[in-house]
């Protein structure tokens, strides 16, 4: 049976030696996330803060911060869950199989919440600003609950069936918000709770919202689950946990889960917003003050031995990469389930997540062609825009199945650019999609929530031979410096710094274009990319990757050699420039604060409590 509370989980890793107490007094703004940030990068332990400045409360952090501990917390139920969605995917499989399939109707039981009349975290009650304040980076507007399971229910259908849980910001602190009153509910575009909201509008009545921190450590998974529309997370957070989730049933108000370390109930009024932000995120840059909703807070409940479970999100890898790689091992075999003819996806953690995509797809609808080019392709990647949080992402990638060699994947992300860099057709295989919905925390399109996207598919033999060395008599224009090769078919620029208005494209690229068509084996270098510092983003692969696709919008940001407009078509004859310098429009990148460095370094000298870890 997987855990029931917070403790119970800590106890575990604890003894397992995976978990470090902490006695020394620290501060929940920004000392602690600075600590687990870098605890995380060093593959280290759990974390318990036993001693937080002016909190009287503990504060756990880093608890699923290896793949090796996410198994271990869920070692009880993950190969049965897993069983489970295979089962749904091809029920055959359980006549079969069928010993494999025993614990499939128990697990089924757990998905239904119990009802309880109380519970542990009903002990005690306390206030906003008695709770501890995590400020993640120097920038940040406030305090923030960074671990929330943020659950409503539909207005039209309430009851468990009809709920949504998600992990959406929550503002305990700071800008306008009335102190222990008010906090700030920031859920971006394409979240379930949105419908809730959308319902409790029509209804012209107040939206209730708990938000619960800690408890089982599966409602913590089940919050960040990207479950099918209509599945309740409540049931799948059951299944994870082994056992059947206790809610405390309130009367007038939503329930409870009794194991929780922390619960804020409340509700939003009709028409009730004001500025949230700005918070460090998870693309590396922080996301700006918006006016988002305001949850008017009724009551702060706690358990007696409550512990506050926290994480820090910035620039990838971070611990909510581990959450990702977990989700994919969970849902990688009902991918052609829910995409026709799609056979993988990789949402890209170094770029982002939604910035970029790479999948890989079927190429069948005319198999007796001499030579196949994007048709089925072009389906399978308005399928992936067009469902579940797939439809968030900016750049995608697909290659056919029928053109690779065996064992290569899209998460071998050097060998898949090199094929598809081999064999795309840039005349031909780039799609845009304009002024469309773009994520919330992307900064890079013309507005919030607003920019455009790229389709690039490409099927058939390879078209050209990579080069690997710059070519000779390279003469770039004013401004434009410090070529290199990044991987073969990839060159990289520095740029003049930007100096346009959102929503305008730089002349200076298109003169750039024109040049590079003249230089004899440009051809070799399909991708040519524009940054601020050639030698960081030529670094490595992820900086690469974040620079490049976190940096650009395609309709804004793409140039090229040899480009043409035909019928609205664009394309290119000779490569593809991407303009990846930072824009005077965007958000700032994090940036660590250095006098907070310097404590965490001190923790971990010799007689230290991280002195070994980090």
């Amino acid at each position: 049976m997987g855990y029931i509370n917070t403790r119970q989980c800590l106890d575990a890793l604890e003894a397992r030696g995976e978990l470090v107490r902490i006695d020394t007094a620290v501060d929940a703004r920004i000392e602690v996330g600075a600590i687990q940030r870098r605890v995380f990068l060093a593959g280290g332990p759990a974390l318990l803060f036993t001693n937080v400045k002016g909190c009287r409360f503990p504060m756990a952090a880093n608890i699923y911060g290896t793949r090796e501990r996410m198994h271990f917390i869920f070692r009880d139920t993950i190969a049965t869950v897993r069983r489970l969605m295979k089962l749904k995917l091809n029920p055959m499989e359980a006549l079969r199989h069928p010993l494999r399939y025993l614990g499939a109707p128990r697990t089924a039981w757990h998905t239904l919440p119990r009802s309880v009349g109380t519970g542990p975290v009903m002990e005690h009650e306390t206030t906003i600003s008695a709770l501890p304040q995590l400020v993640s980076w120097p920038m940040d507007g406030g305090g923030y609950v960074t671990l929330p399971q943020v659950y409503t229910e539909s207005p039209d259908n309430p009851g468990y069936a009809g709920s949504n849980m998600g992990m959406y910001r929550v503002q305990l602190t700071g800008n306008d918000f009335l102190p222990d009153r008010e906090v700030g509910l920031h859920y971006q575009i394409h979240r379930g709770i949105g419908h809730h909201h959308a319902q409790a509008l029509a209804k012209g009545q107040p939206l209730r919202v708990n938000v619960f921190v800690g408890g089982p450590p599966a409602m913590t998974l089940a919050a960040v689950m990207p479950l099918p529309e209509g599945l309740a997370e409540l049931f799948f957070a059951g299944a994870m946990a082994g056992h059947r989730i206790p809610m405390v049933s309130r009367e007038g108000g939503l329930p409870i889960p009794a194991q929780a370390d922390f619960c804020i109930c409340g509700m939003v009024m009709p028409g009730e917003q004001k500025p949230e932000g700005p918070f460090g995120d998870h693309l590396g840059y922080y996301s700006l003050t918006h006016d988002f909703p305001v949850m008017r807070v009724d009551r702060v409940f706690h358990r007696s031995d409550a512990i506050w479970p926290f994480t820090t999100v910035g620039r990838p890898p971070q611990e909510d990469t581990v959450f990702g790689e977990f989700i994919h091992e969970m849902t990688a075999e009902l991918v052609p389930s829910v995409f026709s003819g799609v056979h993988e996806v990789h949402a890209v953690d170094a770029a982002g997540v939604h910035p970029l995509l790479l999948a890989v797809g079927s190429e069948r609808y005319v198999p007796y062609a001499q030579d196949r080019q994007p048709q089925e392709l072009l389906t399978n990647a308005m399928s992936l825009l067009g469902n579940t949080q797939t439809s968030l992402s900016k750049y995608v990638v697909i290659a056919a199945r029928e053109d690779m060699e065996p064992g290569l994947s899209c998460h071998d992300i050097p060998a898949f650019f090199g094929h598809m860099l081999r064999r795309v057709d840039l005349t031909r295989d780039l799609h845009f999609i304009t002024r469309t919905t773009m994520d919330t925390l992307d900064y890079s399109g013309i507005s919030l929530n607003q920019g455009s996207k790229l389709v690039l598919a490409a099927a058939g033999s390879p078209r050209r031979t990579l080069a690997a060395e710059l070519p000779s008599g390279l003469d770039l224009p004013r401004g434009f410096r410090n070529a290199r090769v990044f991987a073969p078919g990839i060159m990289v620029l520095k740029g003049p710094a930007h100096r346009r208005k959102r929503d305008q494209q730089d002349p200076a690229f298109d003169r750039l274009g024109e040049i590079l068509s003249q230089v004899r084996g440009i051809e070799g270098f399909p991708l040519i990319v524009v940054a601020d510092d050639a030698g960081f983003t030529a670094k490595d692969w992820d900086n690469f990757l974040w620079v490049t696709f976190t940096r650009s919008d395609p309709a804004t940001d793409i140039y090229g050699a040899g480009a043409f407009t035909n019928a609205k078509h664009w394309g290119a004859t000779l490569a593809v420039v991407i303009d990846a310098r930072l824009k005077t429009y965007h958000a700032p990148p994090l940036a660590p604060d250095p006098e907070v460095e310097r404590r965490v370094d001190a923790l971990g000298a010799p007689g230290g409590p991280l002195h070994g870890i980090i």
